[in-house]
This record gives C-alpha cells, structure tokens and sequence, in this order.
C-alpha cells in the first residue's frame, strides 16, 4: 500500500510539473510573441539594407539607407514611420541611395521635449534634421520625397535651405498656411483631425491612445502593425499632436512672413496627388502649388493619401521620371 501510494505521488508530482512546463511554454511562447510584435519591421520590409541612429541638433533620427547613385531624401507621413516607403524602394534603390528617416517624434526617433509654441516640433528643426542626417552622410546636395507631413518637412527645407534641396516631390498635399487661410465646411469635414489634434494636452492624447489601442489589438499585416507598433511607442501620440499645434501657429506664422516676403521655392517641385481624394476633390492642387515655387510640375494619381503604397508603380514611375528630368 505504501508503495503504491509513493508511486500514487509520484505521478502526481510529474503530472504537475509536466502541466507546469506545458503552461510554462505556452506563457513564454505567447511573451515571444509579444516581444517580436514590438521589434521593428524595418529589417523585413527592407532587407540588404542598413540601419543607423543620427544625432542632429535637437533629435536622434532613426534611418534606413540603401541603393547606389545619387543621395536622395525621403520623409514619411503622420502617423506613418519609414516603412512607408517599402513598396517603391526596390525600384527606386536601383537608382539612387536612399536615405529614410523617421521624422522628430515619430516611428523609432526620439522625441524631443516640448518647447514654448510648440517649437520642437515645428518644421523647421524638422528640416534641420533631414539636411543635418544627409551632411552625416557626406551629402550637401540632394533631392527630397515627401510625403504629407514629410513633404510639408520638404517644402520647409527647400525654402530654409536652398543650396542644399535640388529637387522636391511633395505627395498629396496642400500648402498648410493655405488649408488655415481658406477653411470652409469641405475642409473641416474632410480633415476634422487637423482640428481635433491642436487641442490642448492631453485630450486629444488621451483619445487617440484609446483609438490606437483597439486597433493594435485588431490590426492585420506588417506593415499596419508597425505602424500601431510606432504610434504606441512613449511620447509618439504627443509628439505627432504637438507637430499639428506647431502647424497651427510657429510654422503658419513662418508661412505668412514668406508669402508677405515673396519668398518661393527655388527648386523644381513636382506634386503627386490621389485624383479621387479630398485633396484632389477638394482643391486646385497644382495650381495652388503654382504660388509657392518658380518651376512646378505636378499630376494627380489613381489611388488613396498613401500613393507610395496604395499606387506604388506609377508613383514610382512618377518620381524617377522627375528626377532624372
């Protein structure tokens, strides 16, 4: 009897340390799982190329960089990170080495502290990172992408740093000092967003938190969970609404001093915009682009806000074709 109630225990004891091990594995397979949801999805959506963190002098920038020929900067939108770009870099990096930051406050970047009107992250020293991060790289000269908050990142370095901006895209975009001068029911409708995000702190932090958390949860594909990834990461929400409440005020005020000045872009600017959305239904793209530089060129695109990705072949087509022009 006593035996058998050793053996008894015995396998009592191994059945509980076998569901142990088995609840064990499960618990470190799920917390592996978790830890790969939040590595970066950069290094599979570009592989061959290189990774590296750029101190400029208000940020660290996080970058990407590949392809051979000449320099060329490309910026992302909000609430984007440089993945953005993965549909056209096979093509585009056969041609020119590209360089991809995660803008101040976004994807994988730091995000620096708040200063008095949002200055830290007004477009200015946003343009300074981008020439700082190619001067790093052993570029004076180059040529710019970008896109929505990227290429409004663009039109600020074209205008700031002219000897170093040899060509600009700018994708699916307006001129902001436009957008607050000429505000009408369309537009609110349409980008009520731009409305919500100026806000103060935290209101419209804490509902986007909320917003971004259920759709992490929800989220299929790599590339919509790196951005949920980013967007969730310490300081992202903040920063990408204080660059709204920088739009609003520093930088309009910029904008407003330039046009009174008469200041354009020198470069050659060519604007891509989706024909069927809000900004192609809404505005005279081009020829409120027209206002803005000396040489502007510019066509509308099938596909949605994101033409790099929802029309990645003719967007692609389009700004080889510009550049090499």
């Amino acid at each position: 009897m006593i035996s058998m109630l050793e053996n008894t225990g015995n396998t009592r004891r191994q059945l509980l340390q076998t569901t142990a091990l088995a609840a064990g594995a499960v618990a470190l397979a799920r917390n592996v799982s978790a830890q790969a949801n939040t590595e970066p999805a950069w290094p599979r959506l570009y592989p061959g190329f290189k990774n590296e963190r750029v101190k400029t002098t208000g940020a660290e920038i996080n970058v990407v960089t590949g392809g051979e020929g000449p320099p060329l900067l490309l910026m992302h939108g909000a609430p984007q990170s440089l993945c953005t770009w993965h549909l056209v870099a096979p093509e585009i990096a056969k041609h020119y080495r590209m360089i991809m930051i995660d803008l101040r406050g976004y994807g994988d970047s730091s995000k620096p502290a708040d200063q008095p009107n949002y200055a830290s992250q007004s477009k200015t020293p946003m343009a300074l990172d981008g020439v700082e991060v190619m001067k790093h790289f052993g570029y004076d000269q180059f040529a710019v992408v970008g896109h929505d908050r990227g290429g409004r990142v663009g039109r600020r370095m074209a205008l700031n740093h002219p000897n170093n901006v040899t060509k600009l895209t700018v994708i699916d975009i307006v001129p902001a000092h436009y957008l607050y001068t000429h505000v009408d029911i369309r537009f609110v409708q349409a980008y009520f967003h731009w409305f919500n995000y100026i806000r103060r702190s935290p209101a419209p932090e804490n509902e986007l938190k909320t917003q971004y958390e259920a759709q992490a949860k929800n989220a299929t594909g790599e590339l919509n969970k790196e951005y949920m990834r980013v967007m969730l990461l310490p300081g992202s929400i903040h920063a990408m609404c204080e660059d709204y409440r920088a739009s609003a005020s520093i930088d309009l005020e910029q904008d407003l001093k330039d046009e009174a000045a008469g200041k354009k872009i020198q470069c050659p600017v060519h604007v891509l915009w989706a024909a069927t959305g809000s900004m192609g239904m809404l505005y005279d793209v081009l020829g409120i682009w027209k206002k803005e530089g000396v040489k502007i060129t510019g066509k509308g695109l099938p596909g949605g806000h994101s033409l790099q990705e929802s029309t990645p072949k003719e967007t692609t087509e389009e700004i080889l074709n510009f550049l090499k022009g």
